[in-house]
């Protein structure tokens, strides 16, 4: 078994160079942010005050500041968006060289920015961040999932989490003061997306395009099983390829699926349910909002200010850890159970860590236990939702409206995002530790959704996962003549 799966070395060697350039920009743009905070707003108030005679009211600068943590989410929906056609008129590889471009653009206006004495110049560079991590993202798990055997495509797709992990701990590392947090270092830290940037195009190079895309979307049968035997070391591509035969039959003649045919068509709509509540409405669940509040309940538990820092690291190390040991398991246990389950824990135990945030001073103790519920939610997390979120997407839908429906995700994902960066504060200041029973509603709901009706993905090919949602899809109305590709590629 050690040497089948050694075959395929390459194939985990692209799974790097995809994570590097895409997942991990994400990762690394979340956490990266909050240690230059102080020097940025302190620079957006010295370039105010030599413009305009004047230093910027507290207010202005807070907004100002905001808007730059914000803006990423912004720019990130705008490359989910583009993420439906770049890699289908370019194909996935060129997008992301593309992708990559943009990433050093945005460096070299961080670097600069100084030397400018242009706070604008952050702004657009982290909008162009944001631009980067939404477009590589969603076409990182594409191209990973359309080259992977379906024996593997959740371990690997799932890589993408352990690269966004990486990415956190990374961002929190350097950015210490021991390190790259100080007043004179904050552009070039601001700056170090550029750096896998320029990796990944280096590398990207040097590998095929998905073979699936060559097969199905160019009509490249010959190109694709080139593509296949380098990536998979594997001459006898039969089972393969025939799969890849029906999915292009049932294709042929239609043009490639909107966004607009994604959220209408009967043919895929508990797919869209499932892509929409338990996977792109991740950020719902809470986890963003608790790596918010976490430095509150330290403060709460006596840790001293100079060391909270350690304690994210803490955190942001729990969760890849835990992600790390989710990519051993999805392909045992299996995507439905280990997200299901993993949400109806996280609720539970944020109800827990809800109850005792409210007896905090009590006893002296009651503290530190919340700082463990923070950490088992983090591990709960790590090893259910966070992987299979990003594993589970690429099962969902045939090539057609794969490019689509990743549309939406990104959509939901990123603007979810946004929404609760920005709207969390007012929410914890009117209800308190309260706060957390909309998140423990959310992932009660979603765990009751892929327990009592998502069917399992694990081992199967597209057509037959197809073939399992269309028992939900067309529940009840075994005389439906509505004909669609889907339709037909069960049928073969």
């Amino acid at each position: 078994m050690e040497i089948q799966n050694l075959q395929y070395w390459r194939l985990y060697l692209l799974s790097m160079v995809l994570g590097i350039g895409g997942s991990f920009q994400y990762g690394i743009q979340v956490s990266v942010i909050a240690s230059p905070a102080v020097h940025v707003q302190s620079f957006v108030n010295h370039t105010w005050l030599s413009r305009y005679g004047a230093p910027v009211d507290d207010s202005t600068n807070q907004l100002m500041w905001s808007f730059i943590v914000a803006v990423l989410s912004l720019g990130a929906w705008a490359g989910a968006v583009h993420s439906g056609s770049l890699p289908v008129t370019y194909g996935r590889k060129k997008a992301l060289l593309f992708n990559n471009i943009v990433a050093i653009v945005a460096a070299l206006l961080m670097l600069f920015s100084r030397m400018a004495k242009s706070f604008e110049m952050i702004f657009l560079g982290r909008f162009l961040y944001g631009y980067n991590v939404g477009l590589g993202l969603s076409v990182h798990l594409m191209y990973l999932g359309e080259c992977s055997p379906k024996k593997l495509r959740g371990f690997l797709t799932l890589t993408s989490s352990i690269f966004i992990g990486f990415g956190k701990i990374t961002g929190q590392i350097i950015g210490i003061k021991e390190m790259m947090g100080t007043e004179d270092m904050w552009p070039y830290l601001l700056a170090i997306s550029g750096i896998p940037a320029i990796l990944q195009f280096v590398t990207l190079l040097f590998f095929p395009e998905a073979p699936r895309y060559l097969y199905i979307d160019k009509g490249d049968t010959e190109g694709s099983e080139k593509a296949l035997q380098w990536l998979w070391q594997a001459h006898d591509l039969k089972l393969e390829l025939e799969d890849m035969q029906k999915e292009r039959e049932s294709t042929q003649g239609e043009k490639k699926k909107t966004v607009k045919d994604v959220l209408t068509s009967r043919c895929v709509r508990w797919q869209l349910l499932t892509l929409a509540i338990p996977c792109a409405g991740v950020q719902f669940c809470g986890i963003n909002a608790l790596y918010f509040y976490a430095f509150d309940i330290f403060r709460e538990s006596g840790v001293p200010e100079d060391q909270m820092h350690y304690f994210a690291i803490g955190i942001g190390a729990t969760e890849l850890i835990t992600v790390t040991l989710c990519s051993f398991l999805i392909d045992r246990a299996g995507r439905k159970k280990l997200m299901g389950y993993g949400y109806l824990l996280m609720g539970v135990t944020m109800s827990v860590l809800t109850a005792m945030l409210s007896i905090k001073d009590l006893n002296t103790w009651i503290p530190y236990v919340n700082i463990a519920l923070i950490f088992c939610v983090i591990c709960i997390y790590g090893l259910g939702p966070s992987g299979v979120s990003m594993a589970l997407p690429a099962d969902l839908f045939l090539q057609a409206w794969r490019p689509s429906a990743y549309v939406i995700s990104g959509t939901i994902n990123w603007l979810g995002m946004f929404l609760v960066g920005m709207s969390f504060g007012f929410i914890v200041e009117g209800l308190g530790q309260f706060c957390f029973l909309i998140f423990v509603a959310y992932s009660i709901f979603s765990a009751a959704f892929l327990l009592y009706f998502v069917p399992e993905t694990k081992g199967k090919t597209m057509v037959e996962i197809m073939e399992d949602f269309n028992k939900l899809n067309y529940k009840n109305r075994a005389a439906d003549t509505e004909k669609t590709d889907i339709t037909l590629a069960t049928k073969l």
